[in-house]
């Protein structure tokens, strides 16, 4: 069994900046792709990023150039970093495990997911 759990949320104007950290628990965490996702009121989840085993990274083209996943294996924490935050960005953000290469864009290919971390920025 795996365990998620998120920090780092929370209130921020819009052009800010936030990171986010995911903390897991077994001994895995090397050989699992780690996603973000986020979900707005109203709205379906959404991927955001991916970072994989071997080290590459997958962004949404809405992120891209403004968010950065990373991984510390000796911590086995996966982080978000937002930069030029938008009120569009205001969301519920969950960090996930993908223990199989399947389906990577949409929440049904994860296996385990942390509670959620609440984003919100003003413009």
């Amino acid at each position: 069994q795996v365990q998620l759990v998120e920090s780092g949320g929370g209130f921020v104007q819009a052009v800010g900046s936030l990171s986010l950290s995911c903390a897991t628990s077994g001994r895995t965490f090397s050989s699992y792709a780690m996603g973000w996702f986020r979900q707005a009121p109203g709205k379906e989840r959404e991927f955001v990023a991916i970072s994989w085993s071997g080290g590459s990274t997958n962004y949404a083209d809405s992120v891209k150039g403004r968010f950065t996943i990373s991984r510390d294996y000796a911590k086995n924490t996966v982080y978000l970093q937002m930069n030029s935050l938008k009120p569009e960005d205001t969301a519920v953000y969950y960090c996930a495990a993908l223990t199989q290469p399947r389906e990577w864009r949409r929440p049904r290919g994860y296996d385990y997911w942390g509670q959620g971390t609440q984003v919100t920025v003003s413009s």
